[in-house]
């Protein structure tokens, strides 16, 4: 029972939007470096967490939940060309980032 406790907590994602930083899960970023951000219905977050996955995205994806955003990175310094994040409520983040 323990353990199942312990892995439903780790496995729930929190997304906080702020005014200065996308916080998913423990990271963050600064919304400066934000430069877009997609809703991914079904199929297209299907096809964004498999077939069409760069391999130097940031995932912040559970398998169960079919819809998420795409939020492009713009940062010299980070090679990171976008998150992959799962989201229930995509469209509400999307908005809370302004996109």
């Amino acid at each position: 029972m323990a353990i199942s406790l312990w892995s439903w907590r780790e496995s729930k994602l929190e997304i906080c939007v702020d005014e200065q930083f996308l916080k998913v899960g423990r990271a963050k970023i600064e919304r400066r470096f934000i430069a877009g951000a997609e809703l991914l219905d079904q199929k297209s977050m299907s096809l964004a967490r498999t077939r069409d996955l760069d391999p130097a995205a940031y995932l912040a994806i559970r398998f169960w939940i079919k819809t998420g955003v795409k939020v492009i990175i713009r940062d010299k310094r980070d090679p990171t060309p976008y998150w992959l994040i799962s989201s229930k409520k995509a469209g509400d983040l999307v908005k809370a980032l302004g996109y």
